[in-house]
């Protein structure tokens, strides 16, 4: 359908939790195809609703040979720790060292509404745990360690397209 234009930090939708999706259908499926154009640009893991300005509980993903989206989801498992470098379409430019789980999973819908379930480790891990922190309003730097959460945000308030 459309690549959305990402919504950047400082915008309220991401810091608001997101609606469940409870009706599946012809709207479901334009929000799936408009998650997955906007994934499909190069250098991108993962994009939540509410970083298209949607505030519903859906995101897409794509690594690993995976790729979807699933609605209303829930993070049911996660296992063990890993530590690298993570970023965000909604604070461009800037990375930090992002603690996560190795193991993630979800559980969620499809955009007919039927059950399915996500999992991985390593850099899926990482994006599911991202991903449906955008639904609960979370944004990663919110993650970080205060010391580096301090210096994130006056990089944040230093960057060409921070507006708020």
């Amino acid at each position: 359908m459309a690549v959305r234009e990402i919504r950047l930090y400082g915008d309220p939708v991401l810091r608001t939790v997101a609606d469940r999706v409870e009706e599946f259908g012809e709207v479901s499926h334009a929000l799936a195809e408009d998650l997955l154009d906007t994934l499909d640009l190069p250098g991108r893991a993962g994009v939540a609703a509410p970083q298209i300005g949607v505030p519903l509980r859906a995101f897409s993903y794509g690594l690993e040979g995976q790729r979807g989206v699933v609605f209303n989801p829930v993070l049911v498992a996660t296992e063990g720790d890993q530590d690298g470098e993570e970023g965000c379409l909604s604070v461009p430019g800037l990375w930090y060292p992002t603690h996560r789980a190795g193991y993630a999973a979800v559980e969620g819908q499809n955009a007919d509404g039927e059950t399915v379930r996500v999992e991985g480790e390593g850099e899926l891990a990482r994006c599911l745990q991202h991903e449906v922190d955008h639904l609960d309003g979370i944004v990663y730097i919110h993650r970080l360690e205060p010391s580096t959460r301090r210096g994130a945000m006056r990089a944040i308030r230093r960057s060409a397209w921070f507006t708020s």
